[in-house]
């Protein structure tokens, strides 16, 4: 299945089942929250929510080439873009928050429509395209995915 497929069908079934109160095994984060965050991650691929790159060309360049790898990103990865305790909530449900972040998939998909080589700042690594923003959704997918063992 293509990562595009995996977004389409398949993520949005997999976090409506994990239950509510799994407790992370990394991070701050609950179910709800990393739900959201994955929302907020979407709206940022599809332009909705710039951010100004935070390095140099060569390390935006050594960035790329891992985000670009299968390598998971670590536990804990820092972001200094986000709080140091997770937001709270703002949908009121989970299921709720689901639909939010299915309006943001389409989103995404919608904004790269009609031009697949456009290309939308991410502040760690670079200008990306809609090939470039759709692994990297999907490696973080992975990452909070295996954050509430769901992999």
């Amino acid at each position: 299945m293509s990562k595009i497929e995996y977004f389409q069908f398949e993520y949005l079934k997999i976090l409506s089942s994990i239950e509510p109160s799994t407790k992370p095994v990394f991070g701050k984060m609950n179910v709800h929250q990393m739900i959201e965050h994955m929302s907020y991650a979407f709206r940022q691929a599809s332009g909705l929510i710039p951010l100004a790159a935070i390095n140099d060309d060569e390390t935006t360049q050594k960035m790329f080439q891992f985000m670009m790898s299968d390598k998971p990103f670590r536990d804990n990865t820092p972001n200094p873009y986000l709080p140091k305790e997770p937001a709270p909530a703002v949908c009121p449900s989970i299921q709720e928050s689901i639909s939010v972040l299915e309006k943001d998939i389409k989103t995404f998909f919608e904004t790269f429509d009609n031009d697949h080589e456009k290309r939308i700042l991410n502040p760690f690594f670079g200008n990306l395209n809609f090939v470039e923003w759709t692994h990297l959704l999907h490696k973080h997918a992975q990452h909070h995915l295996r954050q509430f063992n769901q992999l």
